[in-house]
């Protein structure tokens, strides 16, 4: 027996109506490209998003269509999101930190047939255009003033095409399971893998992100993705964001540029943010030199890698709440978020600071679990290790065009993260390291994200990094690779001396390499392959 319940579709466009109805004066504000900020509502945006549905219909995109973005977080990209999905084509958000063959790969690999960029990318699609054997026009996100000079063959004006448009659409009734959105992890070894996402999917990772365990999120909010809109759909808040109402603002291609979050975070009263960590490292750095506050932000989201200790410091005592995010390209992406259970709020304040430096709990849609080498499951009594899994409706299933040299689940449908951790009664899951970035060490293994927390505590260490090194007695050890801040200088022994107390001794690296500059994947994380391969054959003393 059926239940008798009205079946709708869970469907992207369906968001963006839902807010130009009940949230019609709520505003989208942007930082552009070429300087200045664009405001306008959710009411504005339906409009336009429908005449770009007709433009897309014009330029003969068919269902299940691949339409490149290269992009920054902008409203105009906004708009792609929804009128792409909305007619029933893919939209294909390209990361253009990816290295050139990476991206022409990723191209071509999606079978895109046009690519909407902003003038700041024009040069760089230049220089791919002869190995892109699909993209049939190039489309700049811009008005006709703004047109850059390229010798691209046939390059379309966003604005021209739009002004031409009736501001009304017949939106298609999709099925739910239809493909909406196509990301490429990074690639840091072997090709680039396409998730291709569904509505159904990023319908329910949007509910699910703003719950209140999960990121609380509600027309009281101003929020501000500083994480890309190229990279996992900037963590989904540009789905949220309209779903519950909240203002939302885009701060184009500033997302390390101090002055302008800090302005933005005041003049536009931002509420909550998100970025990796070493977006707020680089604010906070700015805010110690120039001065100034944060006032209406009162937290921030930080994932993609782990918020050290430091700097959760250094935000409470601005008076902003950190919460811990953890997600992949393939978990739509978010899947842990550390928001406290109300028995913690009573331990001692070092005890709730270590709950707080956890990776997080699931929250519902995401199911979790650690097994062992044998793929056994283990207990969770916050001491096991063991590989992380997890599954749930906004998981990948598979991979876009799969060879079958790869799978994304296991034969019970649960996703193999390639993540170490431990999940404790509470459910509560700590990170330890990336599988292929543990250091083993006599045969026992160390934490690099552990020893990198504690290093980036010191007085002087803008960033650190700690990486396994051939050893000839020990197997590996630990080099740790030390950023300083501008104008200090921090001494390899006592820095190494700050490790006593706070780790076993033989976990302490054995020595300190200052460097210029860390390397960092397409995503903002540490590039520990680059590094590896930087330091192969290190001589230690």
């Amino acid at each position: 027996m059926h239940g008798l319940i009205m079946e709708r579709q869970l469907l992207i466009i369906d968001i963006l109506r839902h807010a130009m109805r009940n949230h019609p004066r709520v505003e989208i504000v942007s930082q552009l490209v070429e300087g200045g900020r664009h405001r306008y509502t959710y009411a504005d945006a339906w409009s336009r998003v429908c005449r770009l549905a007709r433009v897309l219909e014009r330029l003969g995109a068919r269902p299940g269509d691949r339409v490149g973005t290269m992009a920054w977080n902008t409203y105009r990209h906004f708009e792609l999101y929804y009128a792409t999905a909305g007619g029933g084509a893919v939209c294909h958000t390209i990361n253009p930190r990816l290295f050139p063959d990476q991206l022409a790969y990723v191209i071509n690999h999606a079978g895109d047939r046009w690519l909407f960029v902003d003038t700041s990318f024009v040069p760089i699609v230049e220089q791919l255009a002869p190995r892109l054997s699909t993209v049939e026009a190039v489309i700049v996100l811009c008005g006709r003033e703004r047109m850059p000079d390229t010798d691209l063959a046939n390059v379309l004006c966003y604005e021209d095409l739009l002004a031409d448009e009736a501001d009304d659409y017949p939106w298609p009734e999709l099925d739910e399971r239809t493909a909406s959105g196509l990301c490429y992890t990074s690639g840091t070894t072997g090709s680039p893998k396409g998730v291709l996402y569904s509505h159904r999917g990023t319908v329910l990772h949007a509910m699910a992100f703003g719950a209140p365990d999960c990121n609380e999120l509600s027309m009281r909010d101003t929020i501000m993705p500083v994480v890309p809109m190229f990279h996992v759909n900037a963590w989904g808040s540009p789905f949220a964001a309209p779903m519950y109402g909240a203002r939302l603002v885009l701060p184009g291609p500033h997302m390390l540029d101090g002055a302008m979050l800090r302005g933005l975070i005041n003049e536009e009263r931002v509420t909550i943010a998100m970025g990796v960590p070493t977006i707020w490292m680089s604010l906070m750095q700015y805010l110690k030199n120039a001065g100034g506050d944060l006032a209406p932000l009162n937290r921030v989201v930080i994932g993609g890698s782990a918020c050290p200790a430091a700097l959760m410091d250094v935000l409470r005592a601005w008076g902003v709440r950190v919460r811990h995010a953890w997600g992949m390209t393939e978990t739509s992406p978010l899947g842990i978020v550390n928001t406290p259970r109300p028995e913690f709020l009573d331990w001692p304040e070092e005890a709730q600071r270590a709950m707080e430096a956890r990776t997080g709990h699931a929250f519902f849609g995401m199911e979790t679990k650690i097994v062992d080498g044998d793929d056994d499951e283990l207990p969770w009594d916050g001491r096991s290790v063991g590989t992380l899994k997890v599954r749930g409706p906004w998981v990948c299933s598979g991979y876009f065009k799969d060879d079958g040299e790869s799978r994304a689940h296991d034969g019970d449908g649960w996703f193999d993260t390639g993540d170490v951790a431990t999940i404790d009664e509470y459910g509560f899951v700590q990170i330890t390291d990336r599988n292929k970035d543990m250091i083993k060490s006599g045969g026992e293994w160390i934490s690099s994200i552990e020893l990198e927390n504690i290093a980036v505590a010191f007085d002087g260490v803008a960033e650190a990094a700690a990486v396994a090194v051939e050893h000839p007695k020990w197997g590996e050890r630990p080099l740790l690779v030390v950023v300083r801040e501008p104008g200090t200088e921090v001494d390899d022994n006592a820095l190494l001396d700050f490790f006593a107390g706070k780790v076993v001794k033989w976990w302490v690296p054995d020595a300190v390499e200052f460097v210029d500059e860390i390397p960092h994947t397409a995503t903002g994380k540490i590039s520990k392959l680059a590094l590896r391969e930087r330091f192969r054959g290190y001589r230690w003393q």
